[in-house]
């Protein structure tokens, strides 16, 4: 949004000269004047579009219930439209109708009519409602996605039938290359392991309903749809992703698992992909693996210095149980890696019983498990502590016998590492003895439970200062005398981030020493609720303080730090 509607908006009285200079100032980091008055909540955004409505005499839409013909958005190219901030949506008779949030610079309408060789109208939409198109429909995955549907629609006409196309297993993909001798259904594959990667989203989604086929991507542990693919493409792109991943085409009815492997621009990138049977097809669900996103270093995961210390000292424990817990997507994999990282040692023996094993460790043995020939965790424990073992890493603690394995590992002088999906840490305890365990074993084989999280971080393209009144920083736990000091964060919005004002994630931590005077708890039958108050006073940070110290850093936000911890 230009200065000169910001000043429209101060004239007509719809925003202060104060909130417009909070604009200007967050204009100095790239942030639109608009973006920034309706993200404050200074004027409403349905409020903006019916005064430039009203204004400029223009009719308005709402984009996310319009469906632009990919014919249409090739009018106007990527760059004239980012220039320009238009995006076509209609054309007839040698008019093109273009839509826009700010309609104060016709010059950039001129710019769209002198290129496009078109005469051209305009109508007005929300500035959410235009970024949100803008991403779907210009995206360079999109974009790259678009070109494999026009190919294999023009074969289509021609008769060559999909199920012809040879699909092999990919070795390289590399998005700056010539792509015009493959298949569609292989360019367009292609193109959306390469968004996925590019992205670094950690989850690809390909999704098929009853009208439409699209394809949704995990950005920093939030889905963002990426594009939408013709319903008639979607026997052959499932079929693309099932082969590449090795599965079997033609079972249909039963979930599979697989692996692809490939290249992006040098690098090794590994994908673990599931496919589940749903009402109006095969659903197909990516994860992506990438070694060189992967964090092996305790000091840069999260860690704040007593926790870490803490944990340090239960991995090097010469036996006993360390067992980290969160929910699914929460980092405990990398933690845990991590961890085997720091012992790996040429004097140790170290080996896994994981499913799947996600990456691979040089000097680790690494056992995948495989339920259908009777290759469970439990089983492959017992065989592991017959190889001679000094640290045992099992997946996750799913069920009574590998709990009570894996506790009687603990017991015989080997250190075992270990998941289970807990809130927080004190409650694992109760967890492990709803099991089946009993609470002398819990007690003599636990020393150290480690819950965590994953917040997204602040963008750093788009930082800007959040205001928290001093009594909310003291209702957070943190003292007058800081208060008066203490500022928080947020992101105003980019395009580096995609608008959303987030960029990355950090882990946070909650580290339980299970100590004598808890374990005397445990054995007394005291609550939950006792023993975390117990803990807390021998000096555990909860995860609720551990978000609010990176809020106090301004690695992340008050919103960010609130909605994925609870109350301690």
């Amino acid at each position: 949004m230009s200065r000169k509607l910001a000043e429209m908006l101060l004239k007509d009285k719809l925003i202060s000269a104060g909130q417009l200079a909070e604009a200007e100032e967050a204009a100095k980091t790239g942030k639109s004047y608009a973006r920034f008055l309706i993200e404050k909540k200074y004027v409403l955004e349905n409020k903006v579009l019916l005064y430039l409505s009203q204004k400029f005499s223009l009719p308005s839409i709402n984009l996310s219930k319009f469906e632009i013909n990919p014919e249409i958005i090739k009018l106007v190219p990527p760059d004239l439209a980012r220039k320009c901030k238009v995006i076509p949506i209609q054309a007839n008779q040698g008019t093109l109708v273009v839509v826009l949030c700010d309609p104060t610079d016709i010059s950039n309408l001129e710019s769209v009519k002198y290129i496009t060789k078109l005469n051209v109208e305009s109508v007005l939409t929300t500035f959410s409602g235009f970024d949100a198109a803008f991403q779907k429909y210009y995206s360079s995955g999109t974009a790259f996605v678009g070109a494999a549907i026009e190919s294999y629609k023009k074969e289509s006409k021609e008769g060559d039938d999909s199920s012809g196309l040879e699909l092999v297993q990919i070795h390289d993909i590399d998005s700056g290359s010539s792509t015009e001798q493959d298949a569609p259904v292989i360019q367009l594959v292609n193109g959306v392991l390469s968004e996925g990667i590019k992205r670094m989203a950690s989850d690809i989604h390909v999704e098929p309903y009853e009208k439409k086929f699209r394809i949704r991507m995990r950005v920093d542990g939030v889905l963002y749809e990426v594009v939408q693919i013709p319903l008639e493409m979607k026997r052959a792109v499932t079929a693309r992703f099932k082969i590449m991943s090795r599965m079997d085409i033609a079972e249909t009815r039963v979930p599979q698992d697989g692996r692809i492997k490939l290249k992006f621009s040098g690098k090794e990138v590994d994908f673990r992909v599931n496919s589940m049977p749903t009402l109006f097809g095969e659903k197909i669900v990516l994860r992506m693996l990438s070694k060189g996103n992967l964090q092996l270093d305790l000091l840069k995961l999260g860690f704040e210095s007593g926790q870490l210390e803490a944990f340090k000292k239960g991995i090097y424990a010469p036996n006993g149980l360390v067992l980290v817990t969160g929910p699914t997507g929460s980092g405990k994999t990398t933690t845990l890696y991590s961890a085997i990282s720091e012992l790996n040692q040429t004097t140790d023996n170290l080996s896994t019983a994981e499913d799947p094993v996600e990456y691979n460790l040089e000097g680790v043995n690494q056992v995948q498990v495989h339920k259908e020939i009777g290759l469970t965790f439990a089983s492959v424990l017992r065989a592991l502590l017959r190889q001679d073992p000094d640290i045992v890493l099992v997946g996750e603690i799913r069920d009574y016998e590998t709990a009570e394995v894996a506790v009687q590992a603990a017991l015989t002088g080997h250190l075992v590492l270990s998941t289970l999906h807990t809130n927080d840490a004190p409650s694992t305890i109760t967890r492990l003895m709803n099991m089946g365990l009993e609470p002398f074993l819990v007690v003599a084989s636990v020393n150290t439970i480690v819950a965590q999280r994953l917040l997204r971080t602040i963008c750093s393209g788009c930082k800007v200062v959040d205001s928290i009144p001093k009594q909310k920083w003291v209702e957070f736990g943190f003292s007058s005398q800081s208060a008066e000091s203490l500022k928080a964060y947020k992101g105003a919005g980019c395009v580096k981030c995609n608008q959303s004002g987030y960029k990355g994630r950090i882990a946070i931590y909650e580290v339980m020493e299970f100590n004598q005077a808890l374990k005397e708890m445990v054995l007394r039958g005291e609550s939950i609720i006792e023993i975390k108050k117990q803990a807390v006073k021998n000096g555990m940070k909860t995860l609720r303080m551990a978000a609010l110290s990176k809020v106090a850093e301004g690695r992340t936000t008050v919103e960010e730090a609130l909605s994925l911890t609870v109350e301690s």
